[in-house]
């Protein structure tokens, strides 16, 4: 039997030894539907894969992109969407799973627009967490469900009226925001943390390295650190669902909104 909030009430299989739960044993993918589409299907199908292999999981042979696909349709009919979807190891067993066998659930929910929209909600202020720190290694650039770090930086940016953070490594590099990757313009050169730093390995992130230029500036990667941020001409933060967020200030330092507009046209291009 299981105790809820003192109430006694029976177990539900599907979720009674979701290891998920207790363990964080999961990885997940958050993916925009657009009109209808699935924005950037391959890379989120690839990234899903690599994750589970990391976690050692074992990938059933019926796991194709057209499989998750049609998961993701079946799952909400809705043209704009943002869906989310999350593999658990399914075994029994404490820290020793039984098994490596994988079972998953996808939810979906309503989105406005089908298009990325540069927020003009101002201000949009930021500064350091500092309490704890995301490790330098490869479990932190998979989307796993341990997102301890997050959490908690994200109720310090909520008691200290902020409306992020960026978290540092252990090496106190810049290296992510609370939901999503971390850009900073300085002169000519657009700069992203390098996945070695800690870095989560992003949707929107892996395009723009792709496109490798934007109006003549270079887009590479390159640790920052703390001082960079101050030193920065503009930030801004970028996730599967909302594309672009500028940040306008950290500290004492305000910034413009100059080329996050520019790169919110070219991801509508890729959607």
């Amino acid at each position: 039997m299981i105790n809820y909030n003192g109430k006694i009430i029976a177990p539900l299989d599907e979720f009674s030894l979701n290891r998920g739960f207790y363990y964080a044993d999961a990885v997940f993918e958050t993916i925009k539907l657009s009109n209808g589409k699935i924005a950037f299907l391959e890379d989120h199908y690839f990234r899903l894969m690599a994750s589970m292999r990391i976690l050692r999981m074992r990938i059933p042979n019926y796991f194709t992109m057209e499989w998750m696909a049609e998961e993701i349709h079946k799952t909400t009919q809705a043209t704009n969407a943002r869906v989310k979807i999350v593999v658990y190891r399914d075994a029994t067993g404490y820290y020793t799973p039984a098994t490596n066998e994988v079972s998953y659930v996808i939810e979906a929910t309503l989105l406005d627009s089908e298009k990325y929209i540069l927020s003009d909600s101002l201000p949009y202020e930021v500064e350091l967490f500092k309490d704890f720190y995301i490790p330098a290694n490869l479990l932190s650039t998979i989307k796993s469900t341990n997102k301890q770090v997050q959490v908690l930086a994200a109720v310090f940016a909520k008691e200290n009226d902020y409306q992020n953070c960026f978290l540092l490594n252990e090496h106190k590099n810049v290296v992510e925001a609370i939901n999503g990757n971390i850009f900073i313009l300085k002169e000519k050169e657009l700069v992203t943390p390098p996945l070695t730093d800690g870095a989560l390995n992003g949707i929107i992130r892996k395009q723009l390295l792709q496109k490798k230029e934007i109006n003549d500036i270079k887009i590479l990667e390159k640790t920052i650190s703390s001082f960079d941020l101050q030193l920065a001409d503009e930030i801004f933060i970028t996730n599967t669902i909302h594309g672009v967020v500028s940040v306008t200030k950290y500290r004492k330092k305000e910034f413009t909104t100059q080329l996050a507009p520019l790169v919110v046209d070219y991801l509508n291009t890729l959607i």
